[in-house]
């Protein structure tokens, strides 16, 4: 079965407040896409002797491109040798296909539960070589067996920490906000619940997700919807996620936005996702938000989940269901299978949030302090849980971070 190549565009959703973000390069990009067809079609055919003749040239340019290029397109370039595996083991050639299989492992191929179910493999499941391949893969990348293993926290950790804040809906930037936009309106009357998908649904409408730039300068919901509209442009899931808790505090529910972050033992993982936690008094829990997807998760009973209640399904074993709706930019449909139990089961187990929910929470500036809290679960091979403090560039902006193993501290309900 092929493997897709998924660009920084669809599964890059975030990078991390401090990280700047990489731009492509087109010309490459018009070269890879058609080349990356041509190898489609050679696979297919199971023509390794034209498959080999288009790779030559495509190993050749993007081995002349920057180290920030090659990275942005490394999933064309392990796609290129997992393909040609994937041909060698259709023809039975068992040396051939462990050769390009170990190459697109080497080049950056993390996919183990897609190579541990691809029919075009087959033929070489029960060598050596391959099952150390999968083996290799299995520790570091099998998402839902790692986020199993790092259920645990510690409900009896005290730490010191300062409080969780939500800002007033009457603080005159929210107040704004609510007026500019007609966000009564836009929420509705039907309901507590109502309201947040409401919103949800809106702001995901609004403004198109783009993963390829950063997002403006001034990071507040009044600024970033004016920018997007005038500009014709998008913003990361963090800036969506951003717009979208001001909405929810300018109307008085209570939100945060919380990066949500993979283990990544090897430290070259630098996607994470960010996606709201929405409290809903009348469940009586923090809702799953995602602006990016327009998502929700409920249960079998189709009851709404929080993101504690979708994590620990997922390693329990319990139904997930996400909601029909599910989209990137209303063009690539959400599958539960893609979203819920590969990109997400990876980016839960590390949790961060400000402590702070609050109109222009990340806009930098001389003299601010942002504070983030982060939850680490006990299995984390990192257990340091000192508090970090680091300054940024001309802007003297200072982030902390505080860290607990406590999950009852992380997700208590607002005062």
């Amino acid at each position: 079965m092929k493997f897709k190549v998924y660009l920084l565009l669809f599964f890059v959703f975030c990078f991390s407040f401090a990280k700047a973000q990489q731009k492509a390069n087109p010309e490459f990009e018009k070269f890879a896409k058609v080349q990356d067809s041509l190898m489609v079609k050679a696979y297919e055919q199971k023509d390794t002797s034209a498959y080999i003749k288009l790779l030559t040239p495509f190993l050749v340019k993007y081995n002349a491109l920057s180290k920030e290029d090659k990275q942005y397109y490394i999933g064309y370039y392990f796609n290129s040798f997992y393909n040609l595996s994937c041909a060698y083991a259709l023809l039975n050639d068992k040396g051939k296909s462990i050769e390009f299989l170990q190459k697109s492992v080497k080049a950056g191929f993390v996919d183990y539960k897609h190579m541990n179910t691809d029919a075009d493999l087959e033929n070489i499941r029960n060598e050596v070589d391959y099952q150390s391949i999968l083996r290799s893969l299995k520790d570091t990348y099998d998402y839902l067996s790692i986020i199993k293993r790092a259920g645990a926290y510690n409900a009896n950790e005290n730490p010191i920490l300062p409080s969780f804040t939500y800002q007033s809906a009457d603080n005159p930037n929210l107040v704004a906000l609510r007026k500019t936009f007609n966000l009564d309106s836009i929420a509705g009357q039907a309901g507590e619940v109502n309201k947040i998908l409401n919103l949800l649904h809106w702001i995901h409408n609004l403004i198109p997700h783009d993963g390829t730039h950063d997002n403006p300068a001034i990071k507040n919901a009044m600024n970033m919807i004016t920018v997007c509209k005038k500009d014709k442009r998008g913003l990361n899931c963090r800036g969506l996620a951003t717009v979208l808790n001001e909405c929810y505090l300018s109307l008085g529910i209570k939100s945060r936005f919380l990066t949500c972050m993979p283990k990544d033992s090897l430290g070259i993982d630098n996607d994470c996702h960010v996606i709201d936690m929405v409290y809903c008094n009348q469940l009586k829990k923090w809702l799953w938000i995602d602006p990016t997807t327009d998502s929700y998760v409920m249960n079998e009973k189709g009851e709404l989940l929080s993101v504690e209640e979708v994590r620990e399904r997922m390693i329990n074993d319990l139904p997930l269901i996400l909601n029909p709706e599910a989209n990137w930019n209303r063009k690539v449909a959400q599958s539960k299978e893609d979203y819920i139990y590969n990109y997400m089961a990876k980016n839960l187990y590390l949790l961060e949030c400000p402590l702070s929910s609050e109109f222009d929470t990340e806009t930098r500036e001389a003299g601010k302090t942002i504070s983030y809290l982060e939850l680490i679960p006990l299995a984390y091979f990192n257990k340091s849980l000192e508090k970090t403090e680091v300054s940024y560039d001309n802007h003297k902006t200072i982030l902390v971070t505080y860290r607990t193993n406590n999950s009852n501290i992380f997700w208590q309900a607002p005062n």
